[in-house]
């Protein structure tokens, strides 16, 4: 089979980011040295076979799932403070579309946002033909009031699951009941339950408390970054204002949720585009995830579609599949 231009393209960029390495430049000219200019994507003119997939409940569902954060302008950009401007501005809505089709096309099935975004997700099924799975998460559970679960489900949401930051406070503040009743009320719609988090201490105690989530969303990502925790940032990551780092210990992550059967959707694993996708979905499907949620750019889609097959066909894995 002939090398797709992808793969080409990676091994040159792979020379020069080595040979930019061996003449001392920064970080940034390191990536500008390997980076062609970019053009117009254009789809492949047959369809790319799914990506590998799994299943939760009756979903099947591809390894790699389009995250959202990118589209809604949430880059986590450190104190660069015009990148979610500058997003919002890129992601017009034919942007959007664009992308989610270059997704199709490249073979991942499913797409992974906020409410927010419910308008133009379904303008894309509704009007352009998308066939993407949408997976939603939910901000309701703190307030008991779940007319946004009603919502997403109504609007044809696949799944639901229960917001990072959300969960994080609750179990923080002893109240992962909230938690129970909001994947009850998710469940009544019909539809898999999940829960988030950056803490670790949410899926465990989730799991201790018997929460009934069908599945579960908790980052992962090594510590090996420019802008990483630094020593001096004691608090946890539901506190932590640098927004820098997402996963405090990735080894206890690993090791907690290898005694977890429920599947794992493993999201910042890039340490929102800190950790090339290459070393990052590698880890994170070592270290037993059975998805990566990753925002990904229209230019970015076929080389981390193929990274992904990669990164899934040689995993070394200690937990089992779970979905």
């Amino acid at each position: 089979m002939p090398e797709s231009k992808s793969r080409r393209c990676f091994f040159v960029d792979s020379a020069k980011a080595a040979a930019a390495a061996a003449l001392g430049l920064s970080l940034e000219e390191r990536v500008l040295a390997q980076d062609a200019p970019v053009a117009g994507v254009a789809p492949p003119a047959d369809p790319r076979p799914l990506l590998p997939t799994g299943r939760v409940g009756k979903l099947e569902i591809t390894r790699l799932v389009l995250g959202g954060n990118l589209i809604g302008g949430y880059a986590h950009s450190r104190e660069l403070v015009y990148v979610s401007t500058l997003l919002k501005r890129y992601f017009t809505d034919e942007k959007i579309f664009e992308t989610l089709r270059l997704a199709e096309r490249f073979g991942i099935n499913t797409l992974n946002t906020n409410p927010q975004a419910a308008r133009v997700v379904m303008d894309y099924r509704d009007k352009h033909g998308g066939k993407l799975q949408w997976i939603v998460q939910d901000y309701s559970a703190e307030y008991e009031r779940y007319d946004s679960i009603r919502a997403s489900a109504d609007r044809g949401a696949h799944a639901i699951y229960i917001q990072g930051n959300v969960a994080d406070r609750l179990v923080q503040k002893g109240k992962v009941s909230l938690i129970e009743k909001a994947i009850a009320e998710i469940k009544k719609q019909g539809l898999p339950a999940g829960v988030a988090g950056h803490s670790l201490a949410v899926p465990v105690e989730c799991e201790k408390a018997g929460v009934g989530a069908d599945f579960y969303v908790k980052t992962i990502h090594t510590l090996d970054y420019f802008s990483a925790r630094r020593p001096e940032q004691g608090e946890d990551v539901v506190s932590n204002k640098d927004d820098n780092f997402w996963c405090v210990d990735p080894d206890a992550v690993a090791a907690a949720m290898a005694k977890i059967d429920k599947p794992w959707f493993a999201y910042k694993v890039m340490a929102a585009g800190a950790i090339p996708p290459r070393k990052a979905f590698r880890y994170a499907f070592d270290a037993g995830a059975d998805f990566i949620v990753a925002g990904i750019f229209d230019f970015q889609m076929e080389a981390d579609c193929e990274i992904a097959r990669e990164a899934v066909a040689e995993a070394k894995r200690v937990r089992p599949w779970r979905a």
